[in-house]
């Protein structure tokens, strides 16, 4: 199970770099939401992989950390993924926005040069 979580962080954590580095807003924020999904998993991996513990005390049960998950990483993956979803939206109408005002959906607001001017439509 470790195994595979980590994995899953890694892959994650690569795809979020790989769009982070595109030139492009609706894939920088993709990339934004991706490392967001493994610092979560992250964060949730270092409460410890317990199924079948609850994180609150029971009666009935002694009250050492040998029989209960860790709350926190689960308080605060719950609060990053809500902080996430607004940053996401904020991200996307800022996207909509520069791409209305620049007619280009590229993070420097403009289109790389490909050996045509801007203003004429055309080559030389």
């Amino acid at each position: 199970m470790e195994l595979a979580l980590a994995s899953a962080i890694g892959v994650l954590a690569a795809i979020g770099v790989y769009l982070l580095l595109r030139a492009r807003s609706f894939d920088v924020i993709l990339g934004m939401t991706f490392l967001s999904y493994a610092t979560n998993l992250l964060i949730f991996s270092g409460g410890r992989l317990a199924s079948g513990k609850p994180p609150v005390l029971k009666d009935g049960v002694s009250p050492d950390l040998a029989h209960y998950t860790d709350p926190l990483p689960q308080a605060l993956v719950l609060t990053a993924i809500v902080i996430a979803f607004a940053m996401t939206a904020v991200s996307i109408v800022l996207a909509i926005r520069s791409r209305s005002d620049n007619h280009s959906d590229h993070v420097d607001a403009h289109e790389p040069d490909d050996g045509r001017e801007a203003g004429n439509g055309g080559g030389a």
